[in-house]
C-alpha cells in the first residue's frame, strides 16, 4: 500500500500518513458508483433534497473540526477555513433545492406534445486542488449530486484530509453506499482513470492550464464530458476617480488572501497614471499591515505557502534584477513563509506580468485611458476574474463588457458566490460551476414527442 504524508505547511510537521489508492482501487471504485448510480437516480426528488441536506447538517455540526483540519493541512487562516466548511454546508442547502426543480420544458409542436427532461450523466469524476480543497469539492459534488449522479472525488495529494471527513459525513448523513466516494491518490492514477475508464462520463477538474489541456484531450477521445477552472492572471483596474484610499487599502486582500494561491487572485494592478504615485502612496502601508502568520491565531490575515517546492517557485519571480516597491512582513523559524511582494515590471513580457505565480506577488503597472486599461487587462492568455475601481456607473459598465473575464467585481474584489455562475474566459476554462443552472451541467437533454 502506497502512502503519503501529510505536511502542516505552517509547522513542517506530519499531520497524519494517509493510504493512497492504485488504480485496481480506483476501477472498483468506479464500478461500486456505477452500481449505485441507477438506484441514486431512482430516489424520489424530495427524498434526493432531505439527504443532501441532512449532509448540509452534518457539515455544519462539524464546521469548527473540517476548519481545524484544514488549518493544519492546506495552511490556511482559521477565519478562511471556517469560511470554507460554511461555503461546502452553503453549496450543499443550495443542491438541496435542485432536484425538486431540475424542470424540463413543453415546446409547441404539430401533431402532438413534446417534452424534454433534465437526466443524470451517470458517474462524475471530480479532480480538486490543493488550494480550496473544501469549497471546490463541494461545487463539483452538490450539483451532481443534486442531479442525480455518483460522484468519485479525488483530492490533491497534499490536501485529503477535509475531502476524506466530507465522504464520511455524506455517509453519517445517509447518503447511500457508492454514491458519494472519496479516493485518495496520484493525479497519474486516479485522476487519469477518471479520463480513461469510459464509466466516469464527466471529469470536473480544477488545477493549473498544461493539466486541464491533458484532460481535455483524453476525455476527447470519448466524447467525454469536461468542466475546466484553471489558471487565472486577472486584473485588479484603478481608475483616477475611483476611491483611492478604499482601493488601495483592500487591494492586499485581492491578491494575498490564502497566500495568493488563488486563480482569482488580482495579481496585475494597473492604475491610471495620473494617480499612480499616490496610489503606491496608500498601498504601501496596506501591504505592510497584512498580519502574515500563525495560521491558528483569530487575528492572522495570511498563512503559508502550501510547500517547500512551491516557495521556490513563487520566489523564482522576483529575480535579482526584479525592481521590488516594497514588502510587507513573514515569520521566521519553520514554515514555508513567503512575505506579501510589491514588483514594478519593466516590461509587458515580465513572467510576473504573463505568468501565473500562484504566490503573495503583486505587479503595479500604470494605463493611460480606458482603452489602455482594457487593453493591458486583457494581454494576457487567461481570462478568469478581476477588479474595476471607479465611482463612473458608465465607464464600469463598459470596462466590464471589454474585459474578457467570467467574474468581475466593480469597487469590490468578491468573485464567488454559491448562487451565482463561475467559470472563465480563454485558456482560464471551459464552463461554469454554481449559479442556478449548476446542475445542468451534470445533466443530458432528452427530447420526447408524444403523437397525439
Amino acid at each position: 500500500m502506497t502512502t503519503t504524508q501529510v505536511v502542516n505547511p505552517a509547522t513542517e510537521q506530519v499531520v497524519r500518513t494517509v493510504e493512497l489508492v492504485d488504480a485496481a482501487q480506483t476501477d472498483a471504485a468506479i464500478e461500486r458508483a456505477q452500481r449505485a448510480a441507477p438506484d441514486w437516480r431512482a430516489v424520489a426528488p424530495g427524498d434526493r433534497a432531505r439527504l443532501l441536506r441532512r449532509f448540509a447538517e452534518a457539515v455544519d455540526a462539524n464546521l469548527e473540526q473540517l476548519a481545524q483540519l484544514e488549518v493544519a493541512n492546506a495552511g490556511h487562516t482559521i477565519g478562511n477555513a471556517r469560511w470554507e466548511a460554511g461555503n461546502v454546508r452553503d453549496v450543499l442547502h443550495f443542491a438541496a433545492g435542485i432536484p425538486e426543480r431540475l424542470l424540463g420544458n413543453q415546446i409547441p409542436v404539430a401533431g402532438g406534445i413534446d417534452i424534454t427532461f433534465h437526466e443524470p450523466l451517470g458517474v462524475v469524476g471530480v479532480i480538486v486542488p490543493w488550494n480550496f480543497p473544501m469549497p471546490i469539492a463541494a461545487w463539483g459534488f452538490g450539483p451532481a449530486l443534486a442531479a442525480g449522479n455518483a460522484v468519485v472525488l479525488k483530492p490533491a495529494e497534499l490536501t485529503p484530509l477535509t475531502a476524506i471527513r466530507l465522504g464520511e459525513l455524506a455517509l453519517e448523513a445517509g447518503v447511500p453506499e457508492g454514491v458519494f466516494q472519496v479516493l485518495p491518490g496520484k493525479g497519474s492514477v486516479v485522476g487519469q482513470r477518471f479520463v480513461s475508464h469510459p464509466a466516469v462520463r464527466k471529469v470536473v477538474f480544477t488545477g493549473s492550464t498544461e493539466v486541464g489541456k491533458e484532460i481535455m484531450a483524453g476525455c476527447a477521445r470519448q466524447v467525454k464530458r469536461v468542466t475546466l477552472e484553471l489558471g487565472g492572471k486577472s486584473a485588479n483596474i484603478v481608475f483616477a476617480d475611483a476611491d483611492l484610499e478604499r482601493a488601495a487599502a483592500t487591494a492586499p486582500y485581492g491578491v494575498f488572501d490564502n497566500a495568493g494561491q488563488d486563480c482569482c487572485a488580482r495579481s496585475r494592478i494597473l492604475v491610471q497614471r495620473s494617480v499612480f504615485d499616490r496610489f503606491l502612496e496608500l498601498l504601501e502601508p496596506a501591504v505592510r499591515g497584512v498580519r502574515v502568520g500563525d495560521p491558528t491565531a483569530e487575528s492572522t490575515e495570511m498563512g503559508p505557502l502550501i510547500s517547500a517546492a512551491h516557495r521556490a517557485r513563487v520566489a523564482s519571480f522576483v529575480e535579482p534584477s526584479t525592481k521590488v516597491a516594497f514588502t510587507g512582513t513573514q515569520p521566521e523559524g519553520p514554515g514555508f513563509w513567503y512575505p506579501p511582494t510589491v514588483v514594478l515590471p519593466d516590461a509587458p513580457s515580465d513572467r510576473v506580468l504573463t505568468e501565473e505565480v500562484f504566490g503573495p506577488v503583486v505587479a503595479v503597472v500604470p494605463f493611460e485611458d480606458e482603452a489602455d486599461a482594457v487593453r493591458i487587462a486583457n494581454d494576457t492568455e487567461y481570462g478568469l476574474s478581476g477588479s474595476i475601481w471607479t465611482n463612473d456607473v458608465g465607464r464600469a459598465l463598459r470596462v466590464s463588457r471589454g474585459v474578457e473575464a467570467g467574474n468581475l467585481s466593480v469597487n469590490s474584489h468578491s468573485s464567488v458566490r454559491y448562487w451565482t455562475p463561475f467559470g472563465g474566459f480563454k485558456q482560464s476554462g471551459l464552463g461554469r460551476e454554481l449559479g442556478p443552472d449548476a446542475a445542468l451541467a451534470f445533466t443530458e437533454t432528452k427530447n420526447v414527442f408524444i403523437a397525439t
